[in-house]
């Protein structure tokens, strides 16, 4: 097949052939005259090469990298160190331009990644099924969430205070179609009031539960999940990945769905994307999660080959019947996560962990005994913490920016009452010259 541009032959052959004498009439016959665009395109002329190369470097230079700078960006998007191996592995042709496996005799390559990524899923979440991804921790959320509804026959879901604002928009943008109410707790020290838990779950097809949450802050996840569990709901988990070296996984601490987003896991931060959103769940509800999973069957001669099991999205069963619309399945960010997990292996991810949690209590003991500097919550947290200043968070920012320093997002903008918040996240990378630096980075903006 050539995908050369058709003749002036070939374009008068099918007007004619529908009856028409010029692509003029055709476009008259479909497009009314009121829609018409009739002037000329108001574009610049075009530049040369070299022209447009020099313009394309003038706007990367406003850039400001990540790695040119002291970053405690977090929010959900972390600076976690990323072995050299993985973009070397993900930069061969096999799986670059590998394609959706609609055909499993020709895929088998692809189909074998994916069960991996689903397996290293399942171990780190301690769930019996996972898929074969989501485009984000955000989607993987929501999707979570319409399985819930879809589960229960319920119409609500519950939402704690301290999730993270971008998932409760995509949240919300994926309930309304489908008519399910989102039921969101107050602000309670930062995580769920158990009280006020128990007078607002009555009904709710799940509970939305994200460990550690936005303002980093560990969540009494047991107990919510008792709760929940005796008011018939599910529960959701929403995690972050390298945590789970340290803490429990949601597996066993009760949740019923597992996502996250894989960022962590080698993939980088790439101005917000793409990531992959991980997405597990107990045995009894595999039929009704999106997506599609591969499983590792035997062929007549006993051979192990990779097959797509369960495929309930609308390209391959009825659309009615369609348990998600979602058309990718993040098989190359998906890959990086698996490389990723399979380089640093247990003791590597624990390392990861543990020097992140040692890292950012350091900090936060630091910054904690600064001159009208505090911490919002005194809850235990992971890696992340919220920093409460004397001054507005916004403009704190820009001098942490002044300074080459790069801050997680200010909360005012997100929740009333927080305007002098900011979120600071430490990673593995963070050294204590690094961190000593910051300190005094805090005292000269204050």
């Amino acid at each position: 097949m050539n995908y050369i541009s058709h003749s002036e032959a070939d374009i008068a052959r099918m007007l004619q052939t529908i009856g028409v004498g010029s692509l003029d009439e055709l476009i008259a016959k479909v497009i009314p005259e009121r829609f018409r665009f009739k002037d000329a395109l108001d574009l610049s002329s075009g530049m040369s090469e070299y022209e447009l190369i020099e313009d394309f470097k003038g706007l990367a230079s406003e850039n400001l990298p990540a790695a040119e700078h002291l970053c405690f960006l977090g929010g959900g998007v972390y600076d976690h160190y990323i072995p050299a191996a993985i973009s070397h592995l993900l930069s061969r042709s096999e799986f670059y331009t590998a394609y959706t496996p609609y055909q499993a005799e020709v895929a088998q390559g692809t189909l074998q990644t994916i069960y991996e990524y689903q397996s290293m899923v399942c171990r780190l979440m301690a769930m019996d099924a996972a898929n074969a991804s989501h485009y984000d921790g955000a989607t993987a959320l929501a999707e979570s969430a319409i399985m819930a509804a879809r589960k229960t026959g319920r119409k609500s879901i519950v939402v704690p205070y301290g999730l993270n604002p971008n998932y409760l928009r995509v949240l919300k943008t994926y309930c309304e179609p489908v008519d399910v109410e989102i039921r969101r707790l107050s602000l309670h020290n930062g995580v769920i009031d158990v009280d006020e838990l128990r007078s607002s779950i009555d009904g709710a097809a799940g509970l939305i539960v994200q460990h550690p949450n936005y303002f980093g802050l560990l969540e009494p996840v047991e107990a919510v999940s008792q709760i929940a569990h005796a008011a018939g709901a599910l529960v959701v988990s929403s995690t972050y990945p390298i945590s789970l070296a340290l803490l429990k996984p949601p597996g066993e601490w009760g949740a019923d769905i597992a996502t996250a987003d894989g960022q962590s896991l080698g993939v980088p931060m790439s101005f917000g994307g793409p990531y992959v959103g991980l997405f597990a769940a107990k045995k009894e509800l595999v039929r009704m999660m999106p997506g599609r999973i591969v499983a590792r069957a035997k062929d007549r001669l006993g051979r192990d080959g990779y097959v797509l099991t369960l495929q309930t999205r609308e390209q391959h069963i009825r659309r009615e019947k369609a348990t998600s619309n979602i058309c990718t399945n993040q098989a190359l960010i998906a890959l990086n996560a698996l490389i990723y997990l399979s380089l640093v292996g247990k003791d590597g991810l624990q390392k990861a962990a543990l020097n992140s949690y040692r890292a950012a209590h350091y900090l936060a003991n630091r910054v904690n005994g600064l001159e009208g500097v505090k911490l919002r919550f005194r809850g235990e947290f992971f890696n992340e913490f919220t920093l409460e200043l004397p001054i507005d968070a916004e403009t704190a920012q820009q001098k942490f920016l002044n300074e080459a320093i790069f801050v997680g997002p200010f909360l005012g903008q997100d929740f009333p009452g927080m305007e002098n918040c900011l979120l600071i996240a430490v990673t593995e990378k963070r050294n204590k010259d690094e961190l000593d630096r910051f300190v005094e980075a805090v005292q000269e903006v204050l």
